[in-house]
């Protein structure tokens, strides 16, 4: 009698792989949340975007903490060579890791839209981000109308169509979310025209008193609407989620003259403020500074 034959075994498949795009929260290496962090540890590659915000801590601190070597993602990478982090994802599970929130920039909406398109399963996970911890402020997001970004200023480069996002939410009474300028492995412009070198001016992060400066340059030199003064009321944040973070309320002008430390810097232009909010403007106030 001939013996049947064993059916083989057939290959093992391959679990597909995953490119997490975590979110790392605001403050320090310990802000990521338990599910970011496993899949942190699950990955090949880890990558780390490094020019739409900072953390307080610096690599080898998170390199410590997650267990895992991290790759610095400046602007170049992520908008021009992103093949680089998509196919890694192709053969192994990569992390891009992402300070605040994963959504709260195009360019990690786009990462995500390309990731899907050449058929890499993608996974979210989110984090705080300063869209909504600007609550901490006292100013509530219910009554917060469109955020702007505030550009340094470069030569006679001197943009002003956020003034118009501004100018609209003040008029229906809301508050107005200023993200600022932070400038990270950028070309010296004047190098690359005249040497045809990419030489990279260090980093810089506007700060508050350069946003007001810039907003009362726009309203008193160019726009002349009456939107903005040195009266006009703000809060003025600084590293928002960090142990020494800084809350001050005030007119524009005392924004220019508080002391706010080192980055990052924002700012909220405030609208109509309710009772509640008052009292937490008090609480924050500029004046009590000198008490």
């Amino acid at each position: 009698r001939t013996p049947r034959a064993r059916p083989r075994a057939s290959p093992a498949r391959r679990p597909p792989t995953m490119l997490y795009i975590v979110g790392l929260g605001l403050g320090d290496e310990k802000d990521i949340t338990v599910k970011g962090l496993e899949a942190v540890r699950s990955c090949k590659h880890i990558f780390l975007e490094h020019y739409t915000s900072i953390l307080g801590v610096n690599v080898p601190k998170l390199e410590e903490f997650y267990g895992n070597k991290i790759t610095l993602a400046d602007r170049e990478m992520v908008e021009s060579r992103s093949d680089e982090i998509l196919l890694a994802a192709k053969e192994e599970n990569v992390a891009l890791l992402i300070v605040g929130d994963p959504f709260c920039a195009t360019t990690h909406t786009d990462m995500f839209l390309r990731a899907v398109e050449l058929g890499i399963k993608v996974q979210i996970i989110h984090n705080a981000s300063i869209m909504n911890a600007i609550g901490s402020c006292g100013l509530q997001l219910y009554n917060f109308g469109q955020t702007v970004s505030i550009p340094l200023f470069q030569g006679n480069w001197k943009p002003d169509s956020f003034y118009d996002k501004i100018a609209v939410n003040l008029k229906d009474g809301l508050h107005t979310l200023c993200l600022l300028d932070i400038k990270v492995k950028e070309p010296n412009i004047e190098i690359l025209e005249t040497r045809g070198k990419f030489v990279y001016d260090p980093p810089r992060y506007m700060t508050i008193k350069e946003a007001c400066e810039q907003l009362l340059y726009i309203e008193e030199e160019v726009r002349k609407e009456g939107i903005l003064s040195r009266e006009t009321r703000c809060v003025g944040v600084a590293r928002v989620g960090m142990a020494d973070q800084v809350i001050v309320s005030g007119t524009m002008q005392q924004m220019m003259e508080a002391d706010f430390g080192g980055p990052l810097h924002s700012m909220v232009i405030a609208g109509t403020v309710h009772p509640l909010e008052e009292d937490m403007m008090q609480f924050y106030a500029y004046d009590k500074l000198k008490e």
